[in-house]
């Protein structure tokens, strides 16, 4: 994809030999700014100082963990940047996982082992294809449906564009 060249990443993972791999399949699609954190504390504080614009977090992490971090980014008050798209990485792809990730707001879920052909699928899908934010009492993050059904006319059927 051209342009990774310029897209700043943010690794995530407390694991040095998974975080070298992600770094290396991230370089091999051109990508030049590639940041990192061993833990959930040093990413959000990388956040605060570096202009991030794609991260990639590995579910499983010793004090927080990938979900709690996505969370914190998504609605701390102190947050650099809400909006920031993530993809959540993990070895544990049980429908539960996914959902607290989905429930979190990460934008995408990659399973480990990684491939280079589905990290690229994720990072391609967030910058062609960008979801809208939505806000609730209870969530905010990138809208959870994938597909939008004409023809469904339930109660939670959004009026028109404007209410996402």
């Amino acid at each position: 994809m051209a342009g990774l060249e310029r897209v700043r990443f943010l690794v995530v993972d407390d694991n040095s030999h998974m975080l070298n791999i992600v770094k290396t399949i991230l370089r091999g699609f051109g990508a030049v700014f590639i940041f990192e954190a061993r833990d959930a504390s040093d990413a959000f504080s990388r956040l605060k100082n570096d202009s991030i614009d794609i991260v990639i977090v590995d579910f499983m992490m010793e004090v927080l963990d990938g979900v709690e971090f996505v969370h914190m980014v998504r609605n701390s008050s102190d947050s650099p940047n809400r909006y920031v798209p993530v993809i959540m990485l993990t070895a544990h792809s049980e429908r539960s996982r996914v959902t607290q990730a989905r429930d979190a707001g990460v934008n995408e879920f990659c399973t480990k082992p990684v491939t280079a052909l589905e990290l690229f699928r994720k990072i391609t899908a967030i910058i062609e294809h960008p979801r809208p934010f939505i806000k609730t009492d209870t969530y905010f993050g990138p809208d959870r449906r994938r597909r939008q059904k004409a023809d469904y006319n339930g109660p939670e059927r959004r009026k028109n564009k404007r209410d996402i």
